[in-house]
Parts: C-alpha cells; sequence; structure tokens
C-alpha cells in the first residue's frame, strides 16, 4: 500500500459519511445511487434513491415498470436519459442475463448508459475488483494534490489521471479507497472554499503550496450555452388542459409538456398570434437553465378552439387530476405548482 492511500483509507475509515447505498454491496442498488449522483447533490441524490428503491426493490420491478412510470420517479433530477437508461438496461438483465447483474468490469460497462466511471464504481464496490474511479471529484482532488495542469476534457488528461489514479488504488480495498478519493474530493476538496485546513493531504498538497487553488483542475473547452425559445400554450377547458409528449432526439424526451411551438427568437406581442397561428394571451416567462441550452419560456393562454385549428391531432386533453401521474420537465411542472395543479411529493 502506498503512503497516499494508507493517508487515505486512515482519513476516510474516520470520516465517512452514513449513506444509504453504502450500506449494501448489491449491484442493482449500488447501479442505482451511482447514476443518481451522476448530475445531482448527495442530498438531493438520497432523497430519490430511497423512493426509488422503495418502488423498485429488484432489477425485476424496475424491468417490468413502465416508461411513463419510471419517468415520473425521476421527476426534478433532469438529465433524463439517465431514467430511461436505467429501464433499458433493467430489461437487459432480466432478458439477457436472467436478472443476474453482471459481475466484471468488461460486462458491466457494455451496459447501456454504464461508462468507465459507472463500471469501475460498481466492480470496486460490490465485487472487490481492482478498478480505479475517476469522477469530477476525483480530477480535482489528485490535480490539486499533484499539482498537474493537464486538462482534465482532453484525451491527454483522461489517460493520464486515470494511470495516476490506477498507480494510486489500494487494490485490496479497492471498494474504500474509491469511495474514500470521491469523498475526500466532495467534502474537503470541494471546488469553491475547499477545507484545506481540514485536509490530511495539505502539507505536501501541491496546489496550497504554491496557490493554484482556484486554478485547478484545467479545462481546455468552456461549456457553450445556446438560447432557445419557447412558446407554450395553455388551453383549459373546464377540469381539462391539452399537453403533448415530446418525442425525438432533444431534450426532455419521452416527458409530457403544454403544446409547445418553438421559435427562433423571443416573441413579442405585436407578432406572438401571427406566429403562432391564434389568438394567444401571454400569461407568464421564465428561464431555465441547462448545462447547454438556456430555455427563454412564454406561456400563453389560448383557446381550446384555437388550439385544435393548429393541429388537432397532436394534442390530448386530460383532467387536471391526472397530471401528478405523468411526468414533466421542471420547468412545466413549476408553471403547473403556481396554479396548485400539482402538489409535488
Amino acid at each position: 500500500m502506498t503512503e497516499f492511500a494508507s493517508l487515505l483509507l486512515e482519513w476516510y475509515d474516520i470520516n465517512k459519511r452514513d449513506l444509504p447505498w453504502r450500506a449494501t454491496k448489491e449491484p442493482y442498488k449500488v447501479w442505482i445511487s451511482e447514476i443518481i449522483l451522476q448530475q445531482t447533490q448527495v442530498v438531493q441524490g438520497i432523497r430519490y434513491y430511497l423512493k426509488f428503491i422503495d418502488k423498485y426493490p429488484d432489477i425485476v420491478s424496475l424491468a417490468n415498470a413502465s416508461e411513463d412510470r419510471v419517468l415520473k420517479m425521476w421527476e426534478g433530477l433532469g438529465y433524463y436519459s439517465r431514467a430511461r437508461n436505467l429501464h433499458a438496461t433493467a430489461k437487459i438483465v432480466v432478458n439477457e442475463h436472467k436478472g443476474v447483474f453482471p459481475s466484471t468490469y468488461k460486462d458491466i460497462i457494455r451496459l447501456k448508459g454504464i461508462g468507465s466511471y459507472t463500471a469501475a464504481a460498481i466492480a470496486s464496490i460490490c465485487f472487490g475488483l481492482p478498478h480505479a474511479v475517476i469522477d469530477g471529484n476525483v480530477y480535482r482532488f489528485l490535480s490539486r494534490y499533484f499539482g498537474i495542469d493537464t486538462a482534465i476534457d482532453t484525451a491527454q488528461g483522461k489517460r493520464e489521471f486515470q494511470l495516476l489514479a490506477d498507480k494510486l488504488l489500494d487494490t485490496d480495498r479497492s471498494a474504500d479507497y474509491n469511495q474514500g478519493i470521491m469523498e475526500m474530493g466532495a467534502t474537503v476538496c470541494k471546488p469553491k472554499l475547499p477545507l484545506c485546513d481540514e485536509c490530511p493531504f495539505s502539507g505536501s498538497c501541491m496546489a496550497l503550496v504554491n496557490h493554484l487553488i482556484a486554478d485547478l483542475p484545467v479545462k481546455a473547452k468552456k461549456v457553450k450555452q445556446r438560447p432557445r425559445y419557447f412558446n407554450y400554450l395553455f388551453a383549459r377547458c373546464d377540469d381539462t388542459i391539452y399537453i403533448e409528449r415530446r418525442e425525438g432526439n432533444d431534450i426532455w424526451k419521452g416527458l409530457y409538456q403544454l403544446p409547445l411551438i418553438e421559435s427562433d427568437k423571443a416573441l413579442s406581442a405585436d407578432s406572438s398570434s401571427a406566429f403562432l397561428g391564434c389568438e394567444a394571451v401571454l400569461i407568464n416567462r421564465k428561464k431555465h437553465i441547462l448545462s447547454h441550452q438556456i430555455i427563454y419560456a412564454q406561456f400563453y393562454s389560448v383557446s381550446v378552439s384555437q388550439l385544435k385549428r393548429i393541429d388537432e391531432k397532436r394534442f390530448t386533453a386530460i383532467a387536471i387530476d391526472e397530471l401528478r401521474e405523468l411526468a414533466f420537465p421542471q420547468l412545466i411542472v413549476d408553471f403547473f405548482n403556481e396554479r396548485t395543479f400539482l402538489t409535488r411529493e
């Protein structure tokens, strides 16, 4: 065992958080937790994990669920491709592996929605296999501690950090080591305001010694967020409203929404009715920020007859009481909640 690994494991044994997925080595539950935590903070992830496991306690129950129900359970977490991939992989494991989760890194990484990080986490935590994890927390901690300024979002950077992670891994306690190094990045070597005074590695941290904490890790590319302009049509008749399901290879695939007409710029009061093809009254505006997109949404009140003129077959009338059974983007959920249509769990 290296001195680095020894110090990390000593720290982890004392400081590890009591998280529900750490009470099991069952691959199904570890897999669910890892997918949830890919783009979600732990505090929020705990609530979704417990709810998800309660609803789908094993991989067979998840495989047998409808996509609508799985997406509803995921509502509010974002990055909905994660939920669709979970559902697809559950079906694959049940149909092709007789319901038994694969036990080797090579077989795990072949599953839909599972990359090198998730495969390494499952392989090490559940089966004790010597595969080092690399996620954002690990990149940040290793970059700062060793003073590495190679960009982490380049092929060269990914290779360099993976080789280093493999070299540092304690193969006898790979599960604890992997969870420990992620824990260090998540709770001590944080992106902003890291707790250097509480870090057992501070005495030999290159970034701390050279005042580079704010500069590491390095990324070569900046995320470009493109603007999109969504115009939602709110048509209500007594206790029903009209909705549609999002299709195609786009954000929020499979989720429901109000009837949508997208424009290439924000509509003005003078141009909105002509562009939308119906008499429309602006009732709300919202801005919704995603990783690569910024949605500028305008909500218009329209009559049912006007809506049907646009495309009668495209939209579906649904009772307001049934809305909570379907999954909607958070943008639409917020709109509904302002009108007390939904009661969030």
